[in-house]
């Protein structure tokens, strides 16, 4: 089995991150870094907090949407826009290595939290914005969301059935990997200033990312022209790889080289495909890749889904089944891996999450702290920062900030 997260000091142990982020992109940002040792404040508004608290799926009054990427952080709730809400909030930044921001360029400013500003105030902060289209341009002051930066990059054009049945991916994808980015230039800058003590603005929005992930069909339209069209469950390239029908359940075939193909031959019951002259290439499989479904098929349907699967496993063929959400916890890989822990919230109620993807020196993340109530560490945060009693209970008494045990939360 994988080790637990060891107890040792992780990557970003001693790191502290302000988080002013909400819904998707920003918050899976931070929770990655959580998973690698970083301290995140998570500062939402006193009105109600991240937007995602109020989205479904549910469990009972908590968010799923929200708790499934607010692991290990703790919750602070001000009033942006009062004037000792943005004071407080600048002497949080100021005392942060990290603010991240996924607000409309321009908001920071609006808060007091100019990123030019604050970091001729702290030259070593490291400030990371997300935002939907980038901070300049005709479409910088809209709002983008996941879908429209599918849409918008040619991630959809290239997503479904046909050029008529166009999807979006299944998953909020373009948030994802925005917050991966935006990670990976934290990251980055961080090693920077531990060499030169001068801190970063890092930049990245949902519209560029999507552009960035196009890989190698956004090439093909740049150097050749021609505009890639949907597939289905095909790859968009290669063959055979996709999803193929067996005699009971489809599963998936992915070929990438002559040997996997030579191989897969002779254990369908059919050599003579490898030595077919139409089929003698990867090009050429791919020229003709519904008649090679066709053939295949014809001799997949002969056994099982699970007899294929274990066949072409063992000869290190790529496959696999299609799971539903249902199955996929019950797989003996995943089961191996601890994907999933268990934590308890502020009120006592029990939460398996995901755990974080990424282990350090052989150890898997560990949940340091469940997703919190909105204001859950109010009190803790500002006595950490410096504040007395006296002075916290005067900003919740003022309604500066609120408690958990203030807001009913």
């Amino acid at each position: 089995m994988p080790h637990d997260a060891t107890e040792s000091a992780l990557p970003l142990a001693g790191i502290t991150v302000l988080d002013l982020t909400r819904a998707l992109a920003g918050p899976y940002a931070t929770a990655i870094l959580s998973d690698l040792g970083a301290t995140i404040t998570k500062v939402e508004s006193i009105k109600g907090g991240d937007s995602t608290r109020g989205w479904p799926p549910f469990d009972g009054d908590h968010s799923l949407y929200y708790d499934s990427t607010n692991r290990g952080k703790s919750s602070i709730a001000v009033d942006f826009y009062s004037e000792e809400g943005r004071a407080l909030l600048k002497r949080m930044a100021l005392a942060s290595d990290v603010v991240i921001e996924n607000f409309r360029p321009g908001v920071m400013a609006d808060l007091g939290l100019d990123p030019d500003a604050l970091l001729a105030e702290k030259p070593g902060l490291v400030v990371a914005s997300v935002s939907g289209f980038g901070a300049t341009g005709p479409l910088s002051q809209t709002a983008g969301l996941d879908q429209v930066a599918q849409g918008m990059s040619g991630l959809m054009s290239v997503t479904g059935k046909d050029a008529d049945n166009l999807y979006r991916v299944g998953i909020p994808v373009i948030d994802i990997f925005s917050g991966l980015f935006t990670t990976v230039g934290i990251l980055a800058s961080l090693l920077d200033r531990e060499r030169t003590g001068r801190g970063h603005t890092v930049a990245t929005s949902l519209l560029e990312a999507a552009l960035a992930i196009s890989v190698f069909q956004g090439q093909r339209f740049l150097s050749t022209g021609v505009v890639p069209e949907p597939q289905g469950n095909d790859h968009p390239v290669l063959a055979p790889y996709g999803v193929f029908a067996t005699a009971d359940i489809p599963i998936i075939i992915a070929v990438g080289n002559e040997k996997q193909w030579r191989d897969l031959c002779g254990l369908v019951g059919d050599a003579s495909l490898a030595e077919d002259p139409q089929l003698a290439t990867g090009k050429l499989r791919t020229a003709h890749r519904g008649q090679l479904k066709d053939r295949l098929e014809a001799l997949l349907v002969a056994r099982q889904g699970i007899e294929w699967v274990e066949l072409f496993r063992a000869a290190r063929i790529p496959t696999g089944p299609i799971y539903t959400f249902g199955q996929v916890f019950e797989d003996a890989q995943v089961k191996h891996l601890d994907m999933v822990q268990h934590v308890t919230r502020a009120d006592g109620s029990d939460l398996p999450l995901l755990r974080g993807p990424i282990s350090i020196d052989g150890a898997a993340p560990r949940i340091r702290k469940a997703p919190p109530a909105l204001g859950e560490d109010t009190r803790a945060v500002l006595e950490e920062l410096g504040l007395t009693d006296a002075q916290v209970q005067g900003l919740v008494d003022a309604g500066v900030v609120s408690a958990r045990e203030d807001s009913g939360a």
